[in-house]
C-alpha cells in the first residue's frame, strides 16, 4: 500500500510512528517495517543525539525522523535541531510553537520539514511558509494535544486547506480501519502513537504496558495536572491515582495540588521524579510508576495485544487493503 507520501518520504507504507520513544531499536524497527521512526529528540543533549542517531543508522539503512518540541528548544536556539542536520538526518518533525525560525534551516540542509497542526488556519499559514508535510493532529490524541478539532473534522479541513501538501492524520488511529479511514478522508498516512506503546521494541515500563491493555477509549483524559517541564501544556493520559488526587481537589492550579513535590519513581540511574513530572515511565524505572503521567490517547481501547512493531504495520496495512478491496467490489 503505498501513496505519494510514501514516494515523497521513501517509506514503503503510509504509517508513521509518533515520537512516543527516544529509543534508538524502537525507531529503527519502525523504519524497517517499512514505515516512518521517529525519535523524540527534544530533551537530549547533543552527544545523546548523536549517539542515537549513529544507534539508529547502525540498525537500519531506511528513512527515519527526529522530533523537536520547538517550544522548549527556542531558548538554546534550536542548538539540537542543528546537531541533527549536520548529522543527515532528512525529516525533521516539528511542534508546539512557530516553524518559522526553522524552516530554512531544515531546507538549506537538504532535509524534509513536517510540522503538527490543530486546524485547518494553521494548516495554511505554515504551508505557506515552506513546511512540507503537515501532521493533522486530532483531540482523540494521546501525549500533548495542541488543537481542539476532532480527527474526523480536522483531516478533510486541512487536506482542503493544503492541496498540495502532503497530510498526515493523527490522533485515535490504532488499526487498519483508521488507517483505511484517513486515506479515505483524503491523508496520504497516518501518524500513530498509543498503539506503538505495546509494541516489543517500544521501551516503556510493564506497569504501564498493562494500564495500556486493561484501558478503555473513555479512561484517556485531558488535563494539564503533568505539567513539570512543560508548563501551560495540555495533554492526553490514564486517569490513575495522581490524576484522581487532583480531580477531588478540584483540579488545582500548579503550587497547589496535592502531594505536589512529592518524589514518587526514579530513572534508572536513580534520579528522582516528582509527581505531576512530564515524564512517562520507561521500562528501568522504579518506584510507584503508576503514578506517573501514563500518555494514551482514545484510541487506547483498541490497543490490547503486544506485538513486534512489523506485525502492528501489516496487520494495520492489511486490514486497510482488506476494507478497500471489500468496498470496491460491493
Amino acid at each position: 500500500m503505498q501513496t505519494p507520501l510514501c514516494h515523497y518520504l521513501g517509506i514503503d507504507v503510509p504509517v508513521i510512528a509518533a515520537p512516543v520513544s527516544a529509543s534508538p531499536v524502537f525507531v529503527a524497527a519502525v523504519s524497517n517495517a517499512g514505515g516512518l521512526g521517529v525519535l523524540q529528540a527534544t530533551w537530549m543533549t547533543a552527544a545523546e543525539l548523536r549517539q542515537s542517531i549513529n544507534a539508529i543508522r547502525q540498525r537500519t539503512e531506511r528513512p527515519f525522523g527526529v522530533n523537536f518540541v520547538l517550544a522548549l528548544t527556542a531558548e538554546q536556539k534550536h542548538a539540537t535541531l542543528d546537531i541533527a542536520l549536520e548529522e543527515g538526518v532528512g525529516i525533521i518533525s516539528t511542534f508546539w510553537a512557530d516553524p518559522a525560525p526553522v524552516i530554512d534551516r531544515i531546507h538549506d540542509a537538504g532535509a524534509i520539514s513536517c510540522h503538527t497542526v490543530g486546524s485547518s488556519a494553521e494548516a495554511k499559514r505554515v504551508v505557506d511558509l515552506g513546511v512540507d508535510v503537515i501532521v493533522a493532529q486530532g483531540f482523540e490524541a494521546g501525549g500533548h494535544v495542541w488543537g481542539e478539532v476532532g480527527t474526523l473534522a480536522l483531516t478533510p479541513a486541512v487536506v482542503d486547506a493544503v492541496p498540495g501538501a502532503h497530510v498526515v492524520s493523527a490522533g485515535g488511529i490504532a488499526d487498519g480501519r483508521g488507517l483505511a479511514a484517513a486515506l479515505a478522508l483524503g491523508a496520504g498516512g497516518v501518524w500513530v502513537g498509543t498503539r506503538f506503546l505495546l509494541a516489543e521494541e517500544c521501551n516503556i515500563h510493564p506497569e504501564y504496558r498493562d494500564r495500556i491493555i486493561a484501558a478503555r477509549e473513555t479512561d484517556a483524559m485531558m488535563s494539564e495536572a503533568f505539567d513539570g517541564g512543560w508548563p501551560d501544556a495540555k495533554h492526553r493520559s490514564l486517569v490513575n491515582e495522581t490524576l484522581e488526587r487532583w480531580i477531588a481537589a478540584g483540579r488545582p492550579a500548579s503550587g497547589q495540588r496535592p502531594n505536589e513535590g512529592e518524589v514518587i519513581a526514579f530513572d534508572d540511574s536513580g534520579g528522582p521524579i516528582p509527581r505531576y513530572d512530564l515524564q512517562e515511565p520507561l521500562e528501568n524505572m522504579t518506584g510507584n510508576v503508576a503514578a506517573m503521567v501514563l500518555y494514551a490517547g482514545q484510541g487506547v481501547g483498541l490497543t490490547n495485544a503486544r506485538l513486534p512493531v512489523a506485525a502492528i504495520i501489516d496487520n494495520m496495512v492489511a486490514e486497510a487493503s482488506e476494507i478497500f478491496v471489500r468496498m470496491s467490489a460491493s
